[in-house]
């Protein structure tokens, strides 16, 4: 094994291993909200399912290039390519696709009641479970063509128009189906980035209208720089440009390893790594930005009746 090779395993393993910490534990902090009879926002069950996601992602990316990075690398038949490869593609497209979610019912549900958005508001919190569960079914039909090229490094040995891409290989097409290719899965990536930065806009509008109308309450008493309108206003900069750096990053790349014909080392490992950070940063920025967390640490911290009270409900 080569020092590149160890090194590259390294950082999948550590980029795996917090990842799904980070994850299980954002999943957690639900899990012990809903059986402790803790206050549940209507927009939990989005971020719920876009942990399940974050976890398939980079269960179904970094395990398997931790283990080619370390060597191991004819360990999967075509069918464990082609299930790696439909897995990690749908749970991508349904963690992209709950990020829009999320941003569209957090600017639908802080818009003013007087808005032309008021009526949307008062029936948005019914439609967030089958708008998850459609988010699964259309990435899963968007995505049932991905087997049909992926191809499994057993017995394939004499094949020679493939794709090397680590633990699996793709049958190379020609030009024309490589941009067709390309051209279907990046519409529902181009579309929800759009809807979300839109929606995200929409909320800092919203959010700036707000504090201009109250800031002379808080002239007086707190300066703008701390008021809860501009530390909202700054949470949601902070993920919105967080994802759509690295989503950004991410789509880049893998189209450079869709349309090259022969994708080198490096960049199939960036690739990889790329298509797992946000992943894995995601769950941290939004238990930072949950005040329940705070909330149930004073708990743990000090308050032991409250704590004791809060586990006899369990």
């Amino acid at each position: 094994m080569s020092s590149r090779e160890f090194t590259v395993g390294m950082l999948f393993l550590s980029q795996t291993t917090v990842g799904i910490l980070g994850n299980f534990s954002l999943l957690h902090h639900y899990v012990f909200l809903h059986f402790t009879g803790g206050r549940l926002r209507s927009t939990d069950l989005i971020v719920s399912h876009l942990t399940v996601a974050n976890s398939l992602v980079i269960l179904s990316k970094g395990i398997p290039q931790t283990l080619t990075a370390f060597g191991w690398k004819d360990f999967l038949s075509d069918f464990g390519c082609e299930f790696l490869f439909f897995v990690h593609r749908v749970s991508r497209g349904v963690s992209m696709g709950s990020t829009c979610l999320l941003s569209m019912f957090q600017a639908i549900t802080i818009s003013p009641s007087n808005s032309r958005w008021a009526e949307l508001k008062r029936k948005a919190p019914k439609y967030i479970g089958p708008s998850t569960v459609l988010c699964w079914v259309l990435h899963i039909l968007v995505n049932i063509v991905v087997p049909v090229y992926m191809i499994g490094n057993w017995g394939n040995k004499t094949l020679t128009k493939k794709k090397d891409l680590g633990y699996c290989s793709s049958a190379v097409q020609d030009i024309t189906t490589r941009l067709l290719y390309v051209v279907l899965f990046s519409f529902p990536d181009v579309v929800c980035l759009g809807l979300m930065t839109w929606a995200s806009g929409c909320t800092v509008f919203i959010l700036y209208r707000h504090k201009q109308r109250v800031q002379h309450i808080h002239r007086n008493n707190i300066s703008a720089r701390s008021s809860p309108e501009s530390r909202a206003t700054q949470s949601i900069l902070i993920l919105v440009s967080t994802f759509v750096g690295f989503y950004t990053l991410s789509c880049i790349l893998t189209l450079c390893v869709t349309l090259l014909h022969s994708a080198t080392w490096w960049l199939v490992n960036i690739a990889a790594l790329s298509a797992a950070s946000f992943p894995t940063v995601s769950p941290f920025a939004l238990l930072s930005h949950d005040s329940r967390v705070s909330r149930l640490c004073r708990v743990g911290a000090g308050d032991n009746t409250q704590f004791s009270h809060l586990i006899k409900k369990i």
